[in-house]
């Protein structure tokens, strides 16, 4: 008798908790982690039609879609770096400061020094990979929190550049750094970076199929991968021709297109890529497996340290000039950028292009609101409330695969 009583009591919360979702529920997030980038692109299209709606097209006009590119080339720098640190488990909270410093270091060696552009972006990159590197020693050798790595950084950082520029804005620097941030390709090396890009799109598809063919894996139709390159095709085509329609493809942006291969291929074709997925989903199997854990986190850092540098560079040069204030809040719009373009804050998970899409959608935002002259405190408070969002849609969809 007691021991039936006692089976009941056991068994009684189980079945007066059932699971909070059902299975259409569970199959909805499933669909949503499936098609996360589509969910994005809808988003961005949404966006886009809002504002082209309120400001009677001007957003989407050629000129406006320029300023919106290079506007988040910065924060796409940024990002680039951002998604590895965050896949790998960590964050840095520098990134924002460490731009500012490495752009009013640049500013400095330009207009006081004369120093000649290729050496000034050779010291400020290095500089820039040093600093990352250090940052990468304290959290994966001396095991001091990321976090806290970050934040003393944030401050220090700031603190140096007001000391290294006095406080005051440095300029004018010179038309050769200028161009990196205001510059523009010619029509015709834009329609030609227009074919290069297809003529890319076309030998990946090839080549994937080749080699899920020579191991023996299932194939998708021909049809299917021939559609999705001429969509590709035409959105490329699309692309060039909006920008050509203003100035052509700004400098900027050209750069950003590059981090994007570069680091797309990095994550996907590498074995350096496939251990920083590996470190932040499971770093103490990684660490058991033989993956030297530390030094691969020492060389996110230093990767991220580079972005900063490259970033900070492309600041100056669009601003012509180097600003203690530079940077301000960069670090909060490079980690919102990755978290809404699907990185999950556990580490672990995250595309390159999808921190990119993240950081259009935060461009897109600030460009939009301010052509509609919205309140600086109700951007602020849309963009704090949309990365609230975002991580919450991570761990719902995570929930749905536990």
């Amino acid at each position: 008798m007691n021991s039936s009583t006692h089976t009941v009591a056991l068994d009684a919360p189980k079945s007066t908790n059932p699971p909070a979702s059902g299975p259409n529920t569970a199959r909805l997030k499933q669909l949503f982690s499936q098609y996360k980038m589509l969910a994005l692109l809808i988003a961005i299209a949404l966006i886009w039609a809002f504002f082209a709606w309120k400001t009677q097209g001007g957003f989407l006009s050629p000129r406006n879609f320029s300023n919106l590119l290079r506007q988040m080339s910065i924060t796409g720098m940024l990002a680039c770096g951002m998604v590895f640190v965050i896949i790998s488990g960590e964050i840095d909270l520098s990134v924002g400061s460490l731009l500012g410093l490495l752009g009013g270091v640049a500013a400095v060696l330009d207009v006081i020094y004369k120093v000649p552009l290729p050496l000034n972006i050779a010291i400020v990159l290095g500089l820039g990979v040093l600093i990352g590197l250090f940052n990468g020693y304290w959290t994966a050798y001396l095991r001091v929190p990321s976090f806290i790595v970050g934040l003393g950084g944030m401050l220090a950082f700031r603190g140096i550049l007001l000391g290294v520029t006095g406080g005051l804005t440095i300029a004018p620097v010179s038309e050769g750094l200028v161009w990196f941030g205001q510059g523009y390709l010619s029509t015709l090396v834009g329609d030609g970076l227009a074919l290069a890009m297809f003529a890319l799109l076309v030998f990946i598809t090839w080549r994937q199929r080749q080699n899920r063919t020579k191991y023996g894996l299932p194939l998708a139709p021909l049809w299917r991968d021939a559609a999705k390159v001429i969509a590709y095709g035409v959105g490329i085509v699309a692309f060039v021709k909006v920008l050509n329609a203003y100035d052509g493809i700004p400098v900027p942006v050209l750069i950003l297109l590059v981090l994007l291969g570069v680091f797309t291929y990095i994550a996907n074709q590498t074995v350096f890529g496939r251990r920083i997925y590996a470190v932040g989903s499971n770093m103490e199997a990684t660490r058991l497996s033989g993956v030297n854990v530390q030094g691969v986190k020492l060389a996110i850092f230093g990767l991220m340290g580079l972005m900063c540098a490259l970033a900070g560079l492309v600041n100056t040069a669009r601003m012509a000039a180097g600003s203690p204030s530079a940077g301000n809040m960069g670090e909060l719009d490079a980690i919102a950028a990755c978290f809404i373009g699907g990185t999950s804050m556990r580490g672990g998970s995250g595309t390159v292009l999808g921190a990119l899409i993240g950081a259009l959608v935060m461009a897109s935002l600030d460009n939009g609101m301010s052509m509609l002259d919205v309140d600086t405190y109700w951007q602020m408070i849309v963009k704090g409330s949309i990365l609230v969002l975002a991580v919450w849609v991570d761990v719902v969809s995570r929930s749905g695969r536990r």
